[in-house]
Order: structure tokens, then sequence, then C-alpha cells
């Protein structure tokens, strides 16, 4: 049995989610910065989510054919980076559109592939699972903070650099993570249409949806409604950096947390300390401790949320399906669910305001938790 290639999985996802880091919070603030509308920003922030809905689901057709799941990482991974070269060509909002578009549709394939990839490594030990993907936090964190103190002393156009250095990153370590065989299992005589026709999958897909709705006004405009009530950009780094502090804190309780829990448990939990997250948001951001607060939660909204929904993922798609059924999950909730909370909160943050917006957020989560409290047959362990 091939060894669990730790180092490699680890720095793949420190880079890549350190793209993350360096993008999701402050490609809004160079788009303002660049002239665009908030409707314009709000547009433009969702296309990457707009990929994810149809892209995963080539790339990981394309990896279950040909049992390379890492080298179509590799080649989209490339393909990614020299499409984020257009953007030092122009700032004219539809220029910006097909080059975000262009680069998404490559880069969308990543990580779900090397999520199959991390959990086909681990096998049935999927509690060391947060052991790698803390990497990946601790590289978002690096990105937010350096972002955040390098755009208050150098021009925003810096951000494009940064991000391609992180996208370099990505790529050779892309280049030196192995392949992972999957085992055959009987469900792989199933079409994968049938798994996701199950009721429990479904409902599964849709309370996901609905978190990744809820996440939009806060990956499009937590930064700027932070600057517009007074932080300065190194403080609203540093409050990007103490959620994925406390993301890390969880993914380091996992295997306790996965032996305490039901999957289930933990996931609705998590949706119900999302819903009074978006709320502090919302309605308290003139209080530095209140908001103190809510980043903590992040640790729920996404940290304990992400890894119990990928693990039921795992256990629901198997064997042959499991890239694919990755994909989906990426595709369906991050990239449906991201596409309707970017242009939904672009479009209500200048009639609503901020704290309506953020209350439609926590609404969004509410309606997911009460989904999977109504669905027990999605799996425990």
């Amino acid at each position: 049995m091939q060894s669990l290639p730790y180092r490699q999985l680890a720095g793949f996802y420190f880079f890549y989610f350190a793209y993350i880091g360096a993008f999701a919070p402050f490609f809004g603030v160079y788009l303002a910065a660049a002239g665009l509308s908030p409707v314009e920003i709000g547009v433009v922030m969702a296309l990457p989510q707009v990929t994810r809905i149809f892209a995963p689901h080539l790339w990981g057709w394309l990896a279950d054919a040909s049992g390379r799941h890492v080298r179509m990482v590799r080649v989209t991974a490339l393909a990614g980076l020299l499409c984020w070269l257009g953007l030092f060509a122009s700032t004219a909002f539809l220029w910006i559109c097909a080059i975000i578009l262009a680069t998404g549709f490559f880069l969308s394939s990543a990580l779900p592939l090397v999520e199959a990839t991390t959990l086909t490594h681990l096998g049935e030990n999927t509690g060391r699972y947060g052991a790698i993907r803390l990497w990946g936090s601790i590289g978002y964190i690096v990105a937010v903070v350096g972002v955040g103190y390098a755009l208050d002393f150098f021009v925003v156009d810096t951000l494009l650099w940064i991000v391609l250095a992180s996208l370099l990153g990505t790529l050779a370590f892309a280049w030196w993570v192995p392949e992972a065989a999957s085992a055959p299992h009987a469900s792989d005589r199933q079409p994968i249409t049938g798994v996701l026709k199950r009721p429990e999958v479904l409902a599964l897909i849709v309370a996901c949806a609905l978190m990744a709705v809820a996440h939009g006004p806060y990956y499009a405009f937590f930064s700027i409604h932070l600057v517009d009530h007074g932080y300065s950009k190194g403080v609203t780094g540093w409050l990007w950096a103490l959620g994925v502090v406390c993301e890390i804190a969880i993914f380091l309780w996992l295997p306790r947390l996965y032996g305490a829990f039901s999957l289930r448990r933990i996931l609705i939990a998590s949706f119900a300390l999302a819903t009074i997250r978006f709320l502090l948001i919302g309605w308290c951001a003139d209080s530095l401790g209140l908001l103190l607060l809510a980043q903590a939660l992040h640790a729920a909204s996404f940290g304990s949320f992400h890894a119990a929904a990928i693990g039921i993922v795992h256990r629901l798609f198997r064997g042959r399906h499991q890239a694919r059924g990755q994909a989906i999950y990426g595709s369906l909730t991050f990239g449906v669910g991201g596409t309707v909370g970017s242009l939904a909160s672009g479009y209500a943050w200048e009639p609503l305001g901020a704290a309506l917006t953020f209350s439609a957020a926590s609404a969004c989560a509410l309606a997911g938790m009460l989904l999977l409290w109504w669905k027990p047959a999605i799996p425990e362990r």
C-alpha cells in the first residue's frame, strides 16, 4: 500500500488556499479601485462560482474516464495560471469578466479532484483529513494577512502579482502529488444518476447550496463592509485570518469531533452557528468584540461544515463515482449556491444595505439547518 503523500498534499492545499485567501477577500477591493460598480463587482465575483456549476463535471468525467485525477489537476492548473495573466492587460469590465470566467473554468477542477485524491489515499482513516487540510487554512491566513498589509502600503495592482505567485506554487505541488487508485465498490455498477436521485443526497446538496448562498455577501462584500466602518485593510486582513485560525483549530480537533458526534449532527450545528454569525456581521460591525466572535464562528460555518459535508459525500459516492461525487457536490452547492449568493448580494447591497443583506444570508443558513434536521437518512458516520 502506498504511503500517504502528506507533504505533497499539504503543499498543494497551502498554495491553493493562499490563492483563495488573496483573491476572495480582496479582489472586490481591486475591482472597486478599478471603478466597477457594486452590481458589476457582484457579477465578477459570481463568475468563479458560475464556472463551478458546469466545469467540474467535465473535469471529473475526464478524470474518472482516464483514471488520472492528478494529471487533470496539473493540466487545468497550468491553463488557469496562463489565463490569469490576461488581467494585467486591461481593467475594462467585460475583459475582466472574460478573464475571470476562463480562469475559473480551469481552476474549478483542482479542489474536487484533489479532495477525492486525498480521501482515496486516506481510505477509511478520514479522521486524518484535518491534519492535511489545515495546511490550506494556514496558506489562507498567510495570504489574507499579507495581502491586507500589502494593500495598505502598495498599489492595489500588487494583488495580481500575489495571486500569480500562489498559482505558481499550486502548479508546482500539483506536479508532485502522486495518483491514488480507487478501490472497486459495489456501487460501480450503478449509474451516478441513481445516487443523485436518493432523497438524502438531494437534501444534502440543497442544504449545502443554501450555506453557499449565505456566504455570498461575506466573500463579495465583507472587506468593503469593514472598510466602510472605518477598519484599515490590515485589520481587515487579521479579521479574515482569525476566522481561518479557528478553522484550523477545528481541523486539528477533527478526529475527536468525529468520534464524539455523528457527521449529520456536526453539520446541523454548523448551520445553526452560521445563522448567528451572519446576523452579527450585518448588525454589529461597529463592535470589534462582536466581529471577533463572528469571525470565530467561521470554524463552524466553513470548518466543521466543510469537513462533515465532504465526509458524507465520500460515503454517498463510492468507488468509481468518487471524483464526480466531489465535483457534483462542489458544482451544485458552491457553484449554484455561490453564484446566487454573489449575484443576489450585489443587487441587494445598495438598496437594502449591509444589515438586511447579511440577514438574508442568515435566513439561508437557517433554512439549510431545518432541511438537514428534517431528513434524518443522511449518513450518521
